[in-house]
């Protein structure tokens, strides 16, 4: 089963037992997977559901609901601050296929890059490829970016849940050792890992971080790129709560 073609499938588009592919998936499908019909593949809709599905003309047909269990015990959301260029693809990318539940990307006093509304679909797009590539049951949701202060004081409400912002600087624990272990955490509980841009968050943001219910951690003894620490923190949490 686990060779079999994955893609994502919007919910509206499953009629009964039957799934209304786009001009889009089909070429997909076709063209690019060398699918024909009668041909097998797994569709999901990026809410938790995979089913197994036969490829007919421009349609297919639903067999069975299957079952799959890929994701983490905990609810991810990574704050990013982005990073120039087009490095956030591949934050997108790589958190997805680690476990991450929403991206949300933020700009902050160093942030160099302000992205057009296309970007935001791009990313989109990836989370959904690499979602279908790490055979997770969910696609991470990606939200629009927004001012950095603006998104911590809108999580001061957060009650049932753990919240950090990686420092690079400052004699701060190690994020390793302030997660909860595996056995305390509930099935509701929500991870909130905020990471700075180039040249790392200001001192102010920062204390209104920690003044909003974020605890200060490292993610090690080096300065890694804005880049490269999501994913190490993502990485971190994996370790922490899948074994």
């Amino acid at each position: 089963m686990t060779q079999l073609q994955r893609i994502a499938i919007a919910p509206a588009q499953f009629q009964q037992d039957q799934i209304i592919l786009t001009p889009q998936q089909l070429h997909y499908l076709g063209r690019v997977l060398r699918l024909r019909e009668g041909d097998r593949f797994i569709a999901m809709d990026g809410l938790g559901k995979w089913w197994l599905a036969q490829l007919a003309t421009e349609q297919a047909q639903i067999l069975e609901t299957l079952s799959v269990e890929t994701e983490l015990p905990v609810s991810i959301t990574l704050v990013a601050a982005l990073p120039k260029g087009n490095g956030f693809d591949e934050v997108v990318r790589y958190c997805t296929e680690l476990g991450v539940t929403c991206i949300a990307p933020v700009i902050s006093d160093r942030t160099l890059l302000h992205p057009s509304p296309q970007k935001l679909e791009r990313w989109r797009r990836i989370a959904a490829e690499a979602a279908e590539q790490s055979e997770r049951a969910f696609v991470p949701t990606i939200l629009e970016p927004v001012d950095f202060i603006s998104m911590v004081k809108g999580q001061e409400s957060t009650v049932n849940g753990q919240k950090y912002i990686c420092e690079a600087r400052g004699n701060y624990p190690h994020l390793i050792n302030c997660l909860s272990h595996k056995a305390q955490i509930t099935t509701d509980q929500e991870l909130i890992i905020a990471t700075g841009p180039e040249g790392g968050w200001t001192e102010k943001e920062v204390e209104i971080a920690i003044a909003s219910g974020f605890q200060a951690v490292s993610l090690g003894r080096r300065i890694l790129r804005a880049v490269t620490a999501p994913i190490v923190a993502l990485s971190i949490v994996t370790a922490v709560y899948e074994v």
